[in-house]
């Protein structure tokens, strides 16, 4: 699915209103299906890896009701797809609202419009108000979540693989003579979140790339050489990638006045204390102990590793990513569409004659 050999990079959350900074400047991203038609089509042709979405059912609050307007992930992935040639892109599903064989049977459509570039980014579920708000249960324990989650890829794997009808009987699924067709033409990329030992034990077991944040680069690298050694020993391969907000102008300086604009003096610092208290209440994608040090960071960029600066600075954060362990990482921007450009322009040829990434082919075909 992704080139091999290079850092990755995505977007995440152009799906979402607001995308990731919780902020209320005029400016901030609008989600329409235009806007990301053109985003998807600027990161098309400037060789950018992947789109991730996110899956919300309803917003944060606060004066812009951060989230609060999202499109549905599987459709928008479709679409994008329908409208691009190299791109890959995830669907974010959340596996105790979806079945696991109409999501089988999704995928692999889309497979096929797409010729091989969806993806799948599982969410075993941790929001309490969005399980109430579609009727759902949320399991007391992380370990049940958890262990419905496992079941429900068995039974989407199981879908994938096998070529004859058949029953399934487990925990959570009762399925009788089911029957995957048709099946994706290749294996489909699987993302995980994961911060707790049962979500990374997961992600080892099934995904191929655990998403996490970067907090603490010093303690970024110790955890991926843990997972990197706990996939080795399941004779797997996991690769780990994170998120990361982008600030980049000509000057240090317009871009550290530009974060103090936009994720400080304009947060929706309401909607900010929403969403890290219920990170506290019921998520363990964050670590706890840092999570009450980065209530800036989640006004700016949801909690993303910060890049911000010119764009060497830029393009170094990125390099230090990359030198931590990282696989790669998402990037988002306070508006993707008219600020992507110029990180296109100005970044990407540092990354490329530093030698994490390549030039894109409509890059090299520009340049020459």
């Amino acid at each position: 699915m992704f080139a091999a050999g290079q850092f990755l990079l995505g977007t995440f959350a152009s799906n979402c209103s607001g995308g990731m900074s919780v902020t209320k400047v005029p400016e901030r991203w609008n989600n329409s299906w235009d806007n990301n038609l053109k985003l998807a089509r600027l990161l098309d042709d400037a060789g950018i890896d992947f789109m991730l979405p996110i899956a919300r059912w309803i917003g944060y609050g606060g004066e812009t009701n951060f989230h609060g307007g999202v499109l549905e992930t599987m459709t928008w992935a479709t679409g994008l797809l329908a409208h691009t040639k190299n791109i890959n892109v995830f669907a974010t599903v959340h596996t105790t609202a979806n079945h696991p064989v109409v999501v089988a049977k999704q995928i692999a459509t889309v497979d096929q419009i797409s010729k091989g570039r969806i993806g799948l980014n599982i969410v075993a579920g941790w929001n309490r108000p969005e399980y109430e708000a579609l009727g759902l249960t949320l399991p007391v324990d992380h370990e049940t979540r958890y262990a419905y989650a496992e079941e429900w890829f068995d039974v989407v794997k199981a879908l994938w693989q096998r070529e004859e009808a058949f029953d399934f009987d487990g925990q959570f699924f009762s399925l009788k003579q089911v029957l995957g067709d048709p099946r994706p033409s290749r294996k489909v990329p699987i993302l995980n979140a994961a911060g707790s030992g049962q979500g990374r034990a997961f992600a080892v077991r099934n995904a191929d790339f655990l998403f996490t944040p970067a907090i603490d680069l010093a303690r970024s690298t110790e955890e991926i050489a843990e997972i990197k050694a706990q996939s080795s020993a399941a004779g797997r391969s996991v690769g780990v990638l994170t998120f990361s907000h982008v600030v980049c102008r000509p000057t240090e300086k317009e871009a550290r006045d530009y974060l103090q604009y936009f994720g400080q003096d304009n947060a929706d610092w309401a909607a900010v204390d929403n969403l890290v208290n219920l990170q506290f209440a019921h998520a363990h994608s964050f670590p706890h102990d840092l999570l009450a040090l980065i209530r800036d960071r989640m006004a700016a960029g949801h909690g993303g590793f910060p890049l911000v600066g010119t764009p060497e600075q830029v393009a170094e954060g990125l390099i230090a990513l990359h030198a931590a362990g990282f696989s790669g990482t998402t990037l988002s921007f306070v508006d993707y569409a008219e600020e992507f450009p110029y990180f296109r322009d100005t970044v990407l040829p540092i990354l490329e004659a530093r030698g994490i990434r390549r030039p894109a082919p409509a890059r090299e075909a520009i340049a020459a």
